[in-house]
Formats: C-alpha cells, structure tokens, sequence
C-alpha cells in the first residue's frame, strides 16, 4: 500500500532525505523542484515503510488506505505527477509517450551525494544573529545549529516566537502550523538565545546589532500589502487580506473590531491562496473553527456574522488562477458551503472543459457554473463564487464601501457589497539600515549577501519576494547560509567590536519588557492552558501586555 502526499504539503524535502528508494519528487536537485505545488509520491516505487509519514514536519502524508473525504483525490494526484513524468521522459527519448513507467525502487535515478557545510575542524564558532522567527529564519538557524558550532541570537519585534506560522498560516490549516513544533525544538538549543519584543530600527539599530555579531541574517519577510491602484479602495469597509488574516490570527497589532463581518456579501479581489484562506474562514462553520487556534475575538465576531456569499473577483482564467489545486481542493470540498462558477464569460467553461486531468481548472468540472444576477441578493445558504476574468475597475461608496465596479469581457458589471478585501499579494517593508528595492519590494543582494553590507544577509520573502510557501524557505535559506560561510571561509567577515554580554547589556537596557526561550515557554502553557479552560487546543494571547505577562509569570522576562 502506497503513502500520499496531501494538502497540507510544505515542500519542505524532509520527506526526501529520509526515503530509502527516492520515490519522492521533485527532489531539491531536480530542475522542478519549488516550481510544483507539492511533492509527491510515486506509488509505484513507494515500499510503504512509513519514514517519510514519520518525518513529515506538517503530517501531510498518510498511507493511501487512511485517506478520507476530500483527500482521496490525492491519490490520483500524486499518481498523475509521475505519469506526466514518465510521458515526458518518453516523448524527450523519441517514443510515442504512452509507454509504460518502468516503476520499481530501483526506477529514479540517486544523484551524487553532496556535502555542502564542510568547514576545517579548527574553524572558530561564530557569533550569528537571526532576526525573524518564522519559517525562513528559522530553517535558517537550524541549518547554521546542525552544520556548525555557531552561536544564534534569535530576535523578533514581536514578545512570542512563530511570524508566518503563528500570524500568517490559516487557523483550520493545524498541519501546516506543526512546522512550527520543529523550530520550536530549537528555541532551547544551548547555543541559541532568544530576544523576543526587540525591533531592530526602534530599540537598536541595524549597526550596533551587526557590531555584536559576526554576521546578522534578515528574515523578516513581507509584511505590507500589495495595493489595487483603484479609486475608493480606502474606503470604510475595504481592508487587506494583510489585516483579516492577522485579525483572525490573534496579531497585538490588529485590533479586534479591524473585521466587520455583518455585512450580506463579501467581495474578496485576488484568486491566489491567500484570497481562498480568506474565502474559506468567512464561510465556515464558526463551530469546526473553535476546534482551531483562531482568536478568541475573530470566532465571536464570526459566529454572529451576517455573511452569506463571499465573491473571488479575479482578472486571469480558471487555467491561470494564482491559486494551487490543493487550496482550490480545500474550497470545494468545505462542509455546508456551495462553491459556484460565474459563467459570464465563454472562455471561462473552455478553459475548464480543457483542462488536462493534472490542472488545477481540472478541479472545478462538477462545479455548479451559472451566470449569477447580482442584481439579486445573496441566496440562502452559504456560498463562494468564483468570478473569473474580472478586473476590479472602483470601490463604490458614499462614505462606506457599497459595491466593487469591475470590467469583463461583456462589458462592465456592479457587485454589491459591504465588505472589500483586497488580497493582491504582500510586499516587503524596507529594513532601517539595509538598502531596499523599491521596485521589488526586496533587499538587494547576491545569493543572499546584502549589497554593499558585508557580513549582512536576507533569507525568506524579503530576499525573493513574497513567492513560494513555507517549506521554499528551506532551500533559500541553505542558499544564504552556504554564502555566509563561504564569506567566513574566505575572511570576508568583519570582526564584532561587542561580545555576546555586551549586546544583553545594550537591550536590556533599552527594552524592558524582552522576553527569553523560557519566557517564550511560559506563553505556550499559558495559551494551551487558556483553551483547554475554553474547550479549544489553544486560546491565542491578542495583545502585546498579555504576552508580556504570560513570560512574567515564569520570572524569565529578560531585565
């Protein structure tokens, strides 16, 4: 019996490494790997030894005869990823394509070992800080824990560890979040110290972190909004995905009224993951979602919505939605919820009926497709409609949104609305001190070394751009510690002027309120305890004091 791979793949490689007959791809050497959805399962060379299930930092795979409701698709997924290969192959070596797959263990070809971190035996430790706490910063120390001596200073802005998978990954999404289990693993690492709540640019400056260090690794990702560019988009009423994703996430920074779900219908601008996250948490269940981590104020707020349809406006086609084939899975399949094609436009049907079986507008055969009037309220029920081929044009309102203008092939069309959520993709915020690319919304910089800053380094969206999910932050961050090594090889590193007590003097007298790897601890029980009182797996602190206190009550706050 074969394993799949499932939804809540990371495409991390974990599973990779520890496969004993490399039935797993893409593999980190392969030209498509970060180029495909997920990985996948060959079942025709798995042996069914579980190793890959047990290594799997987000449990996203599981033997085929375990698989239920919507996962059973996956099956044929993974299936189709190497059939697709195997005619690739066949055609490329001049066959007809349609020759059988020679599957067995011995079928994929094993590349050449390599042995990327070796460094001479007397290389001295070095002193390293890591800013930023989510995936890419730390798939960034772990790699610097495992493969060196080095000492790894841990700084976030926020009191509480995890960035995107704490306050970015969707609460019914708990595999996705188990990555998070695997970094926190090393907060405790003897060569590790946590400075939590210190903002570098507020409470020290990029230069005084780097004259404490041997080098410093930037990872803090893309925290700003992408803008539509369109008249009445900051109307009352017409917020970010940034802003609802943090408001159900339980983020200090977003207040717990910033989400006004009363209203009838809800225009969601953007057909990427992010838009269907947003999509899928204004219809579902508030009752499946207390099972969840989701803020205490988001679920309040969510049982007494109005909601009844939430509308995916999109400009591209079913074939070249930014979407990927598990989220869309993810949507057709939630409980108590129709999901609805606006057929206004033929080229919508043509894209879908000629999909080929492996293509994401595959999934949406079957799918009710109606031209809906929106002229009429929303139905009964709970409904989202995909509305593809569709520019938003203006967010209509007198002093409140009140309904997005956008422009199709047939001309223009008016969609009421009380709530406009702009989900066009995140951007970068410049870092005080680095350079900053305004254009990209990026650090410049040469695998991964930051221009002009020697002994500074980018890893994770700030780097690349906000591109690729959570495990594509492994293969970036190998990138930039391989580079930051080299530089130290090559004596490219400038020296630090300040020592690891010095730096704890420095915050700890500009920053009261920092909290340690045991402070970060005490937040965990605290909030674990707070949902088991809630009959929840976990009740999220909201606000800055509350973390600050929850660390205080271990007696670990720093200072």
């Amino acid at each position: 019996m074969t394993h799949v791979i499932t939804q809540n793949c990371c495409g991390d490689a974990t599973c990779v490494a520890v496969c004993p007959v490399n039935c797993i791809h893409p593999t980190p050497q392969e030209r498509d790997f970060g180029s495909t959805e997920m990985l996948y399962v060959d079942p025709g060379a798995c042996i069914d030894c579980g190793a890959c299930a047990d290594a799997c930092p987000v449990d996203a795979i599981l033997p085929k005869d375990r698989l239920t409701g919507a996962q059973r698709e996956y099956a044929a997924v993974n299936a189709a990823y190497f059939e697709d290969r195997a005619d690739a192959a066949s055609r490329a070596a001049g066959g007809s394509g349609s020759e059988p797959a020679d599957h067995g263990p011995n079928f994929h070809a094993w590349g050449r070992p390599v042995f990327e971190r070796t460094l001479p035996s007397d290389f001295a430790p070095l002193r390293i800080a890591v800013v930023g706490t989510g995936p890419a910063g730390m798939y960034a120390a772990e790699d610097l824990l495992l493969h060196t001596g080095a000492e790894v200073t841990l700084v976030d802005r926020m009191p509480v560890a995890g960035g995107l998978v704490r306050y970015g990954v969707a609460p019914d999404h708990p595999g996705t979040k188990g990555v998070g289990d695997t970094f926190a693993r090393l907060y405790a690492h003897p060569r590790v110290r946590m400075y939590l709540g210190l903002e570098v640019g507020g409470d020290v400056t990029a230069e005084e972190l780097a004259a404490h260090h041997d080098a410093v690794v930037y990872a803090v990702g893309a925290r700003a909004d992408r803008r539509l560019g369109i008249p009445g988009e900051d109307l009352p009423g017409s917020i970010s995905a940034t802003t609802l994703v943090a408001w159900y996430n339980a983020h200090p920074e977003t207040a717990p009224d910033a989400v006004d779900p009363s209203a009838e219908r809800v225009v969601v601008v953007g057909n990427g993951n992010v838009a269907l996250d947003v999509a899928r948490i204004l219809t579902a269940d508030p009752e499946e979602l207390a099972g969840t981590d989701i803020a205490a104020h988001a679920l309040g707020a969510l049982r007494a919505s109005k909601v009844r349809e939430v509308v995916l406006l999109g400009r591209r086609g079913p074939a070249d939605a930014a979407y990927t084939r598990p989220e869309l899975l993810a949507l057709k399949h939630l409980p108590g919820v129709e999901l609805v094609v606006d057929d206004h436009d033929p080229r919508i049907a043509e894209g879908i009926d000629a999909a080929g079986a492996g293509d994401k507008a595959a999934v949406l055969r079957g799918v009710s497709r109606r031209a809906v009037d929106w002229s009429l309220p929303p139905a009964p029920g709970r409904r989202i409609v995909l509305c593809f081929h569709s520019a938003p044009a203006e967010v209509l309102g007198d002093g409140r949104v009140r309904a997005v203008r956008a422009t199709a092939a047939e001309g223009e069309l008016e969609i009421p609305a009380g709530l406009v959520v702009r989900a066009v993709g995140y951007r970068g915020a410049p870092v005080p001190g680095l350079p900053f690319d305004e254009a990209t919304g990026t650090v410049p910089h040469e695998g991964g070394r930051v221009t002009g800053r020697p002994g500074t380094y980018v890893v994770g969206w700030i780097k690349r751009g906000p591109s690729g999910g959570i495990g594509a932050n492994r293969a970036c961050a190998a990138e930039t510690v391989g580079t930051l090594l080299a530089d130290a090889l090559d004596g490219a590193l400038p020296a630090p002027e300040h020592g690891a007590r010095a730096f704890r003097r420095l915050v700890r007298g500009r920053n009261r309120r920092l909290v340690d790897a045991r402070g970060q601890a005490a937040i965990d029980r605290a909030e674990v305890a707070r949902g088991l009182r809630a009959g929840r797996p976990r009740e999220k602190l909201a606000t800055v004091s509350e973390l600050v206190a929850a660390a205080r009550g271990r007696r670990r706050l720093l200072g």
